[in-house]
Order: structure tokens, then sequence, then C-alpha cells
């Protein structure tokens, strides 16, 4: 019986992933916050470019490329 461990992704794959763990980690953190100090008050800065179209782009961006990361294989 071998001992070999087989390693399942190649390093090309584990680094694409780690970068779309950060994109979608970004994509997050762009999109918290926004809060008002007293509830009564509505704060329309939760409808700014940022929010609305810069970080959702980021999270799905993100995970096609995880998706990317994981189904590529090297030929």
């Amino acid at each position: 019986m071998s001992n070999k461990k087989k390693i399942l992704f190649k390093r090309k794959s584990y680094i694409i992933l780690i970068i779309s763990i950060c994109f979608i980690s970004l994509g997050y953190l762009l999109m918290s916050g926004g809060g008002s100090k007293n509830p009564s008050i509505f704060n329309t800065e939760i409808y700014n470019f940022q929010r609305i179209r810069l970080a959702p782009t980021l999270v799905i961006f993100g995970f096609v490329l995880a998706l990317f990361s994981i189904i590529h294989k090297k030929k």
C-alpha cells in the first residue's frame, strides 16, 4: 500500500481560488454599512454606486472565478 497523497488541484488553481475569495470578501465588505445613527431618519447613502453596482459585480465575478478555478484542468 502506498502512502502517497494525491493533490486534488494544481497550485495555479489554489491561487485563483484564493484570489476569488478575496474578490467575494471585498464585495461583501463594500456592501456593508450605510446605516443611519437615528433609525427614524432614512439614509439615501445605501443607494450609491458602490453598494448597488460595484459590490454585487465583485461578488458575482468572485463566484465565477471560484467556479473556474475548480473546473479548470491543465492539459
